[in-house]
């Protein structure tokens, strides 16, 4: 299905009949991008963190029609035990859904105080050799599991991983995607994640209209996007500006996260109650976003439902590891 040409933008028709200007668009910051299904969108529930959890969101999801391309979890891994793992394989597996696990320990749950303070030293990332291990051996059990999507908040981590599918460690068809929490916010640095091998890149929800375009010009790397972002990512609500944020981001994946509520990673049991709402208000969100595309004939572009597949993307060459040199690396199309 084709995006329709001219999709109505929001007010426009009663702001013209009182007179008020409607700033024109410039076609010159479309994405030239797409899906390797030629869609320009696809939808994700974010923050599903057990297989009860996943049941709330494949009910509310079959109730309220909302289409789920990816569905991902935030705790990590370590979290979940292997049945736990094998069932929502197999919950997702069924629906045709992708399913993205969070890999290792990362800064705020280890032993750097630096992440607490008001400068945020050294952030989400992976501290020393042991937590990067810790982070491989999450992939390879997950994998072996059947989970086909890793979420990574480290650049050595995401470069490790990619190396490690390259060589058959992890299957080659694995997809690696970049967390929220270290999302890339110019084009240079976009760029860097995709050839260290990201299939997917969240960026903040702050960022501009203008911002996403001046990525685009550099990079056909799928985006990840919270259209409502959880509070300690800012708490923004962009529903009003999806359909621009489609035509400027493609090929975008649309988050459908949540404000004005507690963090929930990691999860337990202590938090089932809040874990389980959230999760069913977050398949809701996505229902009221995809009607308000639909009101403004913006809803075509949608990739076909089980479609995972990002396209040839560029990578930095693993002849010469980027980790082994002191200077860059050669770029080559891996």
């Amino acid at each position: 299905m084709n995006a329709p040409s001219s999709p109505r933008r929001p007010g426009a028709d009663v702001l013209a009949d009182i007179g008020h200007a409607v700033p024109a668009l410039d076609p010159a910051d479309t994405s030239a991008h797409s899906f390797p299904d030629g869609g320009t969108w696809r939808t994700e529930i974010p923050s599903v963190e057990g297989p009860e959890a996943l049941s709330v969101v494949l009910k509310e999801s079959s109730r309220l029609d909302v289409p789920i391309h990816r569905i991902s979890q935030g705790s990590g891994v370590w979290m979940l035990s292997d049945s736990e793992i094998t069932e929502m394989v197999e919950g997702t597996g069924e629906r045709n859904i992708e399913l993205c696990l969070f890999t290792g320990p990362r800064g705020t749950w280890d032993t750097g105080a630096s992440v607490r303070t008001d400068s945020r030293g050294a952030g989400l990332r992976a501290r020393g050799h042991d937590a990067l291990a810790g982070c491989v051996e999450d992939a390879v059990r997950a994998t072996e599991l059947g989970v086909t999507c890793l979420l990574v908040a480290d650049e050595g981590v995401l470069w490790t991983l990619h190396r490690a599918r390259l060589a058959g460690v992890i299957p080659s068809d694995t997809t690696l995607k970049v967390s929220a929490l270290i999302g890339p916010v110019n084009p240079a640095s976009y760029a860097v994640y995709e050839r260290l091998g990201a299939d997917s890149l969240n960026v903040p929800s702050d960022l501009t209209l203008a911002h996403l375009t001046e990525i685009r010009r550099v990079s056909a790397a799928p985006m990840d996007l919270y259209v409502e972002a959880p509070d300690d990512l800012g708490g923004y609500v962009r529903m009003y500006e999806i359909a621009e944020l489609i035509r400027r981001g493609a090929p975008l994946y649309l988050k459908f996260g949540l404000s004005k509520t507690s963090g929930i990673y990691p999860y337990g049991a202590h938090l089932r109650d809040l874990t389980l709402d959230t999760a069913r208000e977050r398949v809701r969100r996505g229902r009221l976003a995809l009607d308000l595309l639909a009101r403004h004939g913006a809803d075509g572009g949608m990739s076909p439902l089980g479609s995972r597949l990002h396209g040839t993307l560029n990578r930095f060459s693993t002849t010469t590891p980027v980790d082994n040199v002191p200077g860059d690396a050669t770029e080559k199309d891996s």
